[in-house]
């Protein structure tokens, strides 16, 4: 329900556009949450970080994103080649405990030949990725040799061939 005031340019809302306008529903009609929540008209105040900050992704978002660029790369490089093949992002490898327990490093990525109607997978692990990395700067590099490195074992050639660009970096 609207009225306006034509001399003064004056508007009035309900607060709750929901409210029945004939029964003349009042707050105390409504409970304590709808009021608390939507006090004032005013609804939920939107996102707390905006999207142009660069709080607003999370660090695992960003190394979605890496690993995506590196695929894309090589996708870009290969074309059919790399049809089919997924790629993927893990926090930590499978059985980590165990690896731990008998000293072994943990790998930082993985390749799973293909089964079934899926096609091949490479995994990329971020935890470890992220810890052998000596800085952010160099966290892109070291994803994208990772993918290199088991895309490389997918297709059975040396990385260099896979990648120009190419440098074991760990």
């Amino acid at each position: 329900m609207q009225s306006s005031n034509q001399n003064s340019g004056l508007t009035v809302r309900l607060a709750d556009p929901d409210a029945d306008s004939t029964t003349g529903a009042s707050a105390a009609g409504r409970s304590f949450m709808r009021r608390r929540r939507n006090r004032h008209g005013r609804g939920l105040r939107g996102e707390v970080m905006l999207p142009t900050h660069p709080g607003y992704r999370t660090r695992g978002d960003r190394f979605d994103d890496m690993v995506l660029d590196s695929a894309q790369r090589l996708h870009d490089i290969w074309g059919k080649t790399l049809d089919g093949v997924r790629f993927g992002v893990d926090e930590i490898p499978p059985e980590l405990e165990l690896l731990a327990a008998t000293g072994a490093p943990a790998p930082m990525g993985a390749y799973t030949p293909a089964a079934g109607d899926d096609g091949p997978l490479i995994t990329v692990y971020r935890r470890v990725v992220e810890q052998a990395c000596p800085g952010v700067e160099e966290l892109q590099d070291m994803v994208h040799d990772v993918v290199v490195e088991h895309t490389a074992e997918m297709l059975g050639v040396a990385p260099e061939t896979l990648d120009p660009v190419y440098r074991r970096r760990y």
